[in-house]
């Protein structure tokens, strides 16, 4: 199973980036092929139309085809202001945009489509951005993207994690295990369904 885990943050000591890196550790660890991908690395502007009537940035282009590449995604995000962060809001909004003179790329959702999508958050709030992943889920919804009951949001994130960045506690590896081994599961059984129907 290929699996894309990103983060919604480019903050230096981000901690929704330090997830994001466990997370992708312990999906490694259950056999999956895990791209973790650093939106960091992409130039991505904000989303203009009239931007986009000169060209689709090549960075867009390239995060297209990544994320279509993988049938599972686990994204970590950030809670700003009881929602999720600009960077996500931007960067699903121009992956969802067609490119009209592209016959492959001209499908709104081809990106997203029957994605299995697990969900975390992270923050030094007891809450550890719930309220984010409960504007996200509607979001990845929208974009037609399966996304899996179990979630987790951790909280108090600024001593979550050891002088390895590895997170302390066990219960929260559990939990966070739970979500990897859930989407894993639904993401293999998806994909099943639709081997069987071609």
């Amino acid at each position: 199973m290929k699996v894309l885990v990103f983060a919604g943050s480019t903050r230096s000591g981000s901690f929704n980036r330090k997830l994001a890196r466990e997370v992708a550790a312990m999906t490694r660890e259950r056999g999956a092929e895990v791209t973790h991908l650093e939106l960091g690395d992409y130039n991505i502007p904000m989303y203009n139309a009239d931007l986009e009537a000169s060209g689709t940035p090549d960075d867009v282009m390239k995060l297209k085809y990544v994320f279509h590449e993988h049938p599972a995604w686990i994204v970590c995000t950030p809670e700003y202001n009881a929602s999720y962060p600009a960077l996500v809001k931007n960067t699903l909004d121009w992956l969802s945009s067609p490119v009209k003179s592209d016959p492959v790329w001209n499908d709104d959702f081809r990106f997203s489509r029957g994605k299995v999508v697990g969900v975390l958050s992270a923050s030094p709030g007891a809450l550890g951005g719930l309220r984010s992943q409960s504007h996200l889920i509607p979001l990845l919804l929208n974009l037609q993207c399966w996304v899996v009951p179990r979630t987790f949001a951790l909280g108090h994130a600024g001593t979550a994690f050891d002088a390895q960045e590895r997170l302390a506690d066990d219960a929260s590896r559990r939990r966070v295990a739970a979500v990897i081994e859930q989407t894993l599961w639904a993401a293999s059984r998806l994909q099943s369904e639709q081997t069987a129907t071609k």
